[in-house]
């Protein structure tokens, strides 16, 4: 009879400490950002080679979805930097057109595979953000935009009321009435069954409310309507 003897963990040194479970996670996490972005780039690629459209409808599914993940993955980023009070905005000047342009200029494969027309319409203005932090939160809104439009995105940025706004508007079918109430609200729940676990607008807020000028503070807004007729998502910088 064989008796199977557990091994002795070796004690750690006076100076070790145990690693943190959640960070083996954001560090995870971090890795399968960057592995999906290797995978969009990928599927780009694929799509020039492909010989005819017969795969564009999947091609389109397949982008969208890892879009949609790799925009998750920086939003748990973002949250647990903010969950241990390591996110701050890096607040400096950026020239609109070319920020908009370039956020734009990611989603133009899927934009074109959805047969969806872009309307930018930004003017020369400037603004002081953080362009890694808000490029989260643009392109978010932006790919539920293509989920949810009908044929046309407009994303504009101007100012009202000594705020920078943002706006990505959509001819869709416009944001339910019980989101339209939750966009200052911290979520307390997720809807698996609906699949609105609402983190995303939670992010928004959260970057939003990052920059500040004096005392006032940034904020989102949703709305329906707008130039478009559909759902109007804004995020307003002091």
């Amino acid at each position: 009879m064989t008796q199977s003897v557990k091994p002795e963990v070796p004690p750690r040194a006076g100076n070790e400490h145990p690693v943190e479970f959640s960070m083996i996670m954001a560090s995870a996490v971090h890795d399968m950002k960057n592995s999906l972005g290797m995978l969009l780039h990928s599927l780009d690629e694929l799509r020039r080679e492909l010989p005819d459209q017969t795969a564009e409808s999947r091609m389109n599914t397949l982008r969208y979805e890892a879009e949609r993940v790799h925009g998750d993955l920086v939003q748990l980023l973002g949250l647990y930097r903010l969950d241990q009070d390591s996110l701050s905005a890096r607040l400096e000047e950026h020239y609109l057109p070319d920020f908009i342009e370039a956020q734009m200029a990611r989603h133009k494969p899927l934009l074109d595979g959805h047969c969806i027309t872009p309307d930018i319409a930004v003017g020369p203005l400037s603004g002081y953000f953080d362009a890694d932090l808000l490029a989260g939160v643009i392109n978010d809104t932006v790919n539920n935009a293509i989920r949810y439009t009908r044929k046309r995105i407009r994303i504009s940025a101007f100012q009202r009321e000594n705020m920078l706004v943002i706006q990505v508007a959509d001819d869709g079918a416009g944001y339910p009435d019980a989101m339209l109430d939750t966009t200052r609200q911290i979520p307390t729940s997720i809807d698996f069954q609906q699949g609105h676990t609402r983190l995303g607008l939670f992010f928004a807020r959260e970057i939003a409310r990052l920059h500040r000028n004096g005392d006032r503070y940034g904020y989102i807004q949703l709305s329906n309507g707008g130039p478009l007729g559909g759902g109007v998502f804004e995020i307003l910088l002091p």
